[in-house]
């Protein structure tokens, strides 16, 4: 970095590399290929503990004990319905639009709900009410998100059920089944595992407007608009799209090649931070596999052969699979349709936000940077309307 004669610290393009805050919540190291949440490896709570139980890491600082965890689920399942007024807009949401984009759907539900409670600014709260504010988003956004989609495709949403954990539950709204323990324990590792990942776009976009004292939800859903940009969460089917393009095992190599030859992206490949395998990644091969399938085998086999690949076309550069190549694999097999892969991280992701937001509301210090302005050199004078139209 390098100061200006007017004081500016000139950054490196994107922040790369430049602490802009302190958290407690988690962080990534990618040369290490390990990330946590609090003191935690995040892949190994999303191995061993609920998906309720990382909820609380996040939001209380600490994993709940027996007696914590069912007063949790209990202040937690009842927050889940839909709000009344909510419910009668819904339809006409999922109706908007030729093409149906969940994200920007769940955006607009989100911020009429915030309407319609009067949600209070983060700077007019204390923790208490923030935190409960937080549960609230964090319970009724998957609902939203199932409601959504099953509205669009003309079937009626369904209410959320207080026996089933998150997992099972998003499962149940969307595709309409209980789903086995199977797939239910797939999701719920995926969810527990996408929660939250150091300071990326969208986490970083709602602690900005949370620094500004603004409520719950417009934090939320600022995240929600740089989330849902195909280089941040919007890649899961992508990546599944390109499965489908190779077709067969004779097409892989002479696929990879021509994308990679005509400088194209392989969907699912390489990493902003990870300089070695992301263990998501690893964790969900493990979980695909264990589901099984012809749809994981040929995944596993364009997987190696996309690494071997880049390896030799791309030498000294680290590329591997990321989260959403075997992300939208799992989601599959589980039964998710491709149009909710983004929206199931989200339903993750959300509590990461809510976190991030409940910390940087307690800063109470706004976020202001500044641009090192690089256009035509002021003042000079205004031109006359004569002088335009000559």
């Amino acid at each position: 970095m390098t100061t200006q004669p007017n004081g500016l610290i000139d950054v490196p393009p994107g922040l790369r590399n430049v602490a802009v805050t302190s958290t407690e919540i988690g962080d990534v190291r990618g040369h290490e290929g390990f990330f946590h949440y609090r003191q935690y490896s995040a892949i190994d709570l999303a191995q061993t503990r609920s998906f309720e139980d990382v909820c609380f890491l996040f939001l209380e600082g600490r994993l709940p004990t027996p007696e914590e965890r069912a007063r949790f689920f209990a202040d937690l399942a009842p927050m889940r319905a839909l709000p009344r007024d909510l419910r009668s807009v819904l339809p006409a949401i999922a109706r908007t639009g030729d093409r149906f984009t969940p994200l920007t759907a769940l955006r607009t539900a989100l911020s009429f709900m915030a309407s319609a409670r009067n949600m209070t600014p983060s700077w007019d709260l204390g923790p208490g009410d923030r935190k409960r504010d937080a549960m609230f988003v964090c319970a009724v956004t998957p609902t939203i998100l199932a409601a959504l989609h099953r509205l669009r495709t003309g079937r009626d949403p369904l209410d959320p059920r207080d026996d089933l954990p998150t997992a099972a539950n998003w499962l149940y709204m969307v595709t309409g089944e209980v789903p086995s323990p199977e797939r239910a324990t797939a999701i719920e590792r995926y969810l527990s595992a996408t929660a939250d990942h150091g300071f990326n776009a969208s986490t970083f976009t709602a602690r900005v407007v949370a620094s500004s004292g603004a409520d719950m939800v417009a934090a939320v859903v600022a995240a929600l608009g740089a989330f849902s940009g195909p280089l941040h969460g919007g890649a899961p089917d992508r990546a599944l799209d390109s499965i489908d393009a190779i077709g067969t095992p004779d097409r892989i190599d002479s696929w990879i090649r021509s994308r990679v030859e005509s400088g194209d992206r392989i969907m699912g490949f390489g990493h902003a931070v990870y300089r070695t395998e992301d263990p998501r990644a690893r964790m969900l091969r493990e979980i695909a596999l264990a589901l099984g399938g012809n749809l994981v085998e040929f995944a596993v086999e364009v997987e190696r052969r996309v690494v071997e690949i880049l390896a030799e076309l791309k030498p000294g550069r680290s590329l591997y699979a990321n989260v959403e190549f075997y992300a939208g694999v799992v989601m599959e097999q589980c039964g998710i349709p491709r149009s909710m892969f983004t929206p199931t991280f989200a339903v993750s992701r959300t509590v990461g936000w809510c976190a991030n937001v409940l910390e940087e509301a307690a800063a109470g210090k706004i976020i202001r940077p500044s641009a090192r302005y690089v256009g035509p050199t002021p003042p000079q004078p205004v031109p006359s309307q004569d002088d335009l139209n000559r």
